[in-house]
């Protein structure tokens, strides 16, 4: 590998995602006040998409301007429910009522990803998602919430399509990578052009 990888991320599913496609690369999480960004943002009436994109950036500019010979990932991803953005639940009373603002409703999962390089951005992508949850319970919401609390708390919309709540969900349209939070095929298909991984 002749260009060092960089994932400016703190997410432990990006990282694995990236470790079972084979890729070697160094993690380095970002320290950027991501709610400050987001904020001046809808203060702007950026869309969701704009801010996904603007904060992937954030996080790859911030690891870059230390190793900027490295290629350096930054990601994000926002949730959009008739374009609002949902954050990651406070505690689990908030985490409920994302779940019952979700349920019965169609909303949007928006994972961008930047890669930065020699001081500028190289490449974007922003990958969407449409889910509609089912219309769940209050007991079965209210029990996966104190079931999952370790692992949704750092989750927007409060929900891991990955473990339990697949069973939230009706419909799910688009890359379950997406779900996740990183748009891996496009990421890895851009690495592979620019021969920075074999392929």
């Amino acid at each position: 590998m002749t260009v060092p990888i960089i994932l400016a991320s703190g997410s432990a599913i990006r990282a694995q995602l990236l470790r079972n496609a084979g890729v070697e690369f160094e993690v380095v999480a970002p320290r950027v006040d991501e709610d400050a960004m987001k904020a001046a943002l809808l203060a702007e009436d950026a869309p969701p998409r704009d801010i996904a994109d603007a904060l992937a950036e954030m996080k790859a500019r911030k690891v870059a301007d230390k190793v900027p010979d490295a290629m350096v990932i930054g990601c994000d991803q926002v949730l959009s429910l008739n374009n609002q953005l949902l954050s990651k639940p406070t505690d689990r009373v908030d985490a409920g009522k994302q779940l019952r603002a979700l349920r019965g409703e169609r909303h949007m999962l928006l994972s961008a990803s930047v890669i930065y390089q020699d001081g500028k951005p190289i490449w974007r992508h922003v990958g969407q998602v449409r889910l509609r949850m089912r219309n769940a319970s209050d007991s079965y919401l209210d029990g996966y919430v104190d079931r999952n609390w370790d692992d949704i708390r750092h989750s927007v919309g409060a929900y891991q399509l990955e473990a339990e709540g697949v069973r939230l969900f009706h419909s799910i349209e688009g890359d379950y990578f997406n779900v996740l939070g990183m748009p891996l095929l496009e990421l890895l298909a851009f690495l592979t052009l620019r021969g920075v991984i074999d392929g």
